[in-house]
């Protein structure tokens, strides 16, 4: 959750023909879900060796205050330093930042599985996050609206969600729970929405000055926001049970 989301949105076609601008946004499109997918994929593959190693998961616990940290200063320091690191290195971050989180997660995962006695909750959740995260992308590409206003609107809310999960934390409120779930799912379900128009648009290339470098940031916001979708989800299934 950061402040990074609010920038200026730049249609990709300004002072060149559209057919280059929508050349750029395909390819932008193309290299930013993939590196994403990737970035999931590892980040299964690590959850799913500390799932099944109990020393490993055990180390993770504690370390836990450090994996975080260093996670959210891998997350902060790709995008704020975007234009000055190279493609190759920016996307080498990306995939560290990946695996640490397939750490955490597979940590979190266990407990869930723990306190519900069954791994259909996770799979539920993963289900339900993919779902919701691809019917916005997909309403991104669609969308003749311009999305940016309700960009800046849904990332000014993570704030505010943030804000509520620590309270939450004090209070331990079942119902405050529940919604806190269900407004963080429709917050970065619209996140994701709008993305997704920003990369389709060529936003991230004209910022960064490269295809590659945008195609990064891109895959890193959108992996931020299917997992966030995917937490909050697991949050939901497993309170219900």
């Amino acid at each position: 959750m950061n402040n990074n989301y609010g920038f200026r949105p730049v249609y990709a076609s300004e002072g060149s023909e559209p057919l280059a601008g929508a050349r750029l946004g395909t390819s932008l499109l193309a290299q930013s879900f993939f590196w994403m997918f990737l970035g999931l994929l590892l980040t299964a593959f690590v959850a799913f060796l500390v799932e099944n190693n109990l020393g490993l998961a055990s180390s993770v616990l504690n370390l836990w205050i450090i994996l975080v940290i260093a996670e959210m200063a891998i997350a902060i320091g790709i995008q704020a330093g975007i234009r000055r690191l190279s493609a190759l290195t920016a996307l080498g971050l990306f995939f560290v930042y990946a695996a640490l989180n397939g750490l955490t997660f597979g940590v979190i995962v266990l407990a869930y599985t723990a306190s519900n006695g069954t791994p259909a909750t996770v799979v539920e959740a993963f289900v339900s996050a993919s779902a919701m995260f691809g019917g916005a992308a997909l309403f991104g590409l669609v969308t003749r609206r311009n999305l940016s206003s309700l960009f800046g609107i849904f990332a000014m809310a993570t704030w505010g969600l943030l804000v509520a999960i620590i309270l939450n934390v004090l209070l331990n409120n079942s119902m405050l729970d529940l919604v806190i779930s269900i407004v963080g799912v429709l917050i970065y379900a619209g996140l994701a929405a709008a993305t997704t128009q920003k990369i389709q648009r060529g936003d991230f290339a004209y910022l960064t000055g490269s295809v590659e470098k945008g195609a990064v940031w891109a895959a890193l916001l959108l992996y931020l926001e299917f997992v966030s979708i995917f937490l909050f989800m697991l949050r939901l299934f497993g309170g219900r049970r």
